[in-house]
């Protein structure tokens, strides 16, 4: 047995995850010797795991099984914690590793809703970015087409087996997907219907996969929240769009806003919230003409900081401080802290790292 067949079987059985094959493979010696030495080779459905059935039945569907040995597996995605320990892909392996923005939002999306998340998608596609979305209705079907309609790339992140599609109605979407260069994905074996389990496990893999996330439109209580409550703990840019203050379907989008979130009105806030914000310059020294690395011009008379900002900035580690501590640390209000994190971020005085961490950001040339 190889180390990716011995993934594909770890990843048949009920509740075994990237950490604890991690933790037994050291033990072990590697994750194929870890199996053999794994008590209990039981399937989900209670049966013994059958990884060479698994195999077949990814032959037979045309689906690419992907595990961390891949070449194949998205690097962004195997720096991520909680990564999946295989992934299920129909079409395009290659798109997993394109740089992708997140689209996400609810699956009763107003008319003004889809336009947006549709508009956005077709913009980013554009400007060569892949949009990656869960593949539900509402605003991820929207954002999908969208990308599709531009000629680019998505990906579509399923909470199902690849055999056991859901939703039916975006089926024909899916196969759009598949046949213009994207790729519909799940991390889930053949067999495993949609249930409640699998939606947040689906939404890890979205955040996962994507640099940035935009919240389009998400009421207060809705699993969008919880993808970019997923995304922000993995460092990725969290942005979201607004909409009337007495829109129901956009209360979750408000207050990521108040909560620091970037506020996008179009692609273009997107592409700017993507870039390096305030990025070093390179400066010819006086002294010897050697080029040196200038932080980002600010008015020599004027603070670089408030007063909060500076207490957030003194607060960090070069190797990164959790927000948790800097609330500990500043004994400012947990949301106050999210927010000044997210404006230092912006104005390019720190970054953002996996495990809801930040860091003072170092100029470099």
């Amino acid at each position: 047995m190889t180390d990716r067949q011995a993934y594909i079987a770890f990843n048949l059985t009920d509740r075994v995850g990237f950490a604890t094959v991690e933790r037994l493979a050291a033990e072990a010696g590697s994750v194929a010797a870890a199996w053999e030495a794994y008590p209990r080779k039981i399937s989900r459905t209670g049966g013994e795991v059958d990884w060479e059935g698994e195999l077949a039945l990814a032959e037979r569907y045309g689906v690419d099984i992907v595990t961390p040995v891949d070449a194949a597996y998205p690097k962004v995605l195997g720096e991520s914690p909680g990564r999946p320990i295989a992934l299920y892909v129909k079409g395009d392996v290659a798109a997993l590793s394109k740089p992708m923005i997140a689209l996400v939002g609810t699956r009763r999306a107003t008319s003004y809703g889809k336009s947006v998340a549709n508009r956005l998608a077709y913009d980013l596609a554009s400007a060569g970015w892949a949009v990656v979305s869960g593949l539900a209705l509402g605003i991820d079907a929207e954002a999908h087409r969208g990308a599709l309609d531009a000629g680019g790339v998505t990906v579509g992140v399923i909470g199902s087996g690849m055999d056991r599609f859901y939703p039916e109605e975006n089926r024909e979407l899916a196969r759009s997907i598949v046949s213009s260069n994207g790729a519909v994905v799940s991390e889930f074996p053949f067999g495993r219907p949609p249930d409640r389990e699998t939606f947040p496990i689906r939404n890890h893999v979205v955040a996962g996969l994507a640099r940035g996330i935009v919240a389009v439109e998400a009421p207060a209580r809705s699993g969008t929240l919880i993808t970019t409550s997923i995304a922000a703990d993995l460092g990725r840019t969290v942005m979201a769009v607004p909409a009337r203050v007495d829109s129901r379907m956009s209360l979750g989008c408000l207050q990521l806003i108040r909560d620091g979130a970037v506020l996008v009105r179009n692609a273009d806030d997107v592409l700017e919230a993507m870039s390096e914000l305030v990025p070093p310059v390179s400066r010819v020294s006086a002294s010897d003409g050697k080029g040196v690395c200038a932080a980002p011009a600010i008015d020599p008379d004027a603070p670089p900081y408030s007063v909060e900002e500076a207490l957030v900035m003194t607060s960090l580690d070069d190797e990164g401080t959790t927000l948790d501590e800097v609330v500990r640390r500043t004994k400012l209000p947990a949301e106050k802290v999210s927010a000044l994190a997210m404006s230092l971020r912006i104005k390019g005085f720190l970054k953002f790292l996996p495990g809801n961490r930040i860091s003072p950001l170092t100029a470099r040339c």
